[in-house]
C-alpha cells in the first residue's frame, strides 16, 4: 500500500521557519515528480511548489518564491519543504503528492498520490 506521510507543521510566528517532510511508503517516487499543495479553510487546494525526480527542476507558486525551498533526498524516499520569512496568509493544511511525471507539473489533477495533510499555523 502506498502511503506518503507527511510532518512538521505546526504553529509559529510571522517571520519564522518550518521544515515540512514527507515520507514515502510502498514503493518507491525515485521517477516521479512530487509537488507540495495547500488548503486553507473554504478556499481551494492551491500549487505551492513541485520538483522533478533529480531535484534538478524545480517550479514554485509566486507568493511563495525567494521564501520557500522544496528538496528531497532519494535514498530516503523523503520530499521537504523549508519555509521561511512565514506569513499569516501561509496558513494552511499542506499536503505533499507524487506525480508519474518526469518534469514538475503544478495541477493537482496530475498528481497520483497525496498524503493526509500537515497544518501550519502562522500567527501575527
Amino acid at each position: 500500500q502506498v502511503q506518503l506521510v507527511e510532518s512538521g507543521g505546526g504553529l509559529v510566528q510571522a517571520g519564522g521557519s518550518l521544515r515540512l517532510s514527507c515520507t514515502a511508503s510502498g514503493r518507491t517516487f525515485n521517477s516521479y515528480s512530487m509537488g507540495w499543495f495547500r488548503q486553507a479553510p473554504g478556499q481551494e487546494r492551491t500549487f505551492v511548489a513541485a520538483i522533478n525526480w533529480s531535484g534538478g527542476n524545480t517550479y514554485y507558486a509566486d507568493s511563495v518564491k525567494g521564501r520557500f525551498t522544496i528538496s528531497r533526498d532519494i535514498i530516503k524516499n523523503t520530499l521537504y519543504l523549508q519555509m521561511n520569512n512565514l506569513k499569516p496568509e501561509d496558513t494552511a493544511v499542506y499536503y505533499c503528492a507524487a506525480a508519474r511525471r518526469v518534469v514538475p507539473t503544478t495541477p493537482a489533477s496530475d498528481y497520483n498520490y497525496w498524503g493526509q495533510g500537515t497544518q501550519v499555523t502562522v500567527s501575527s
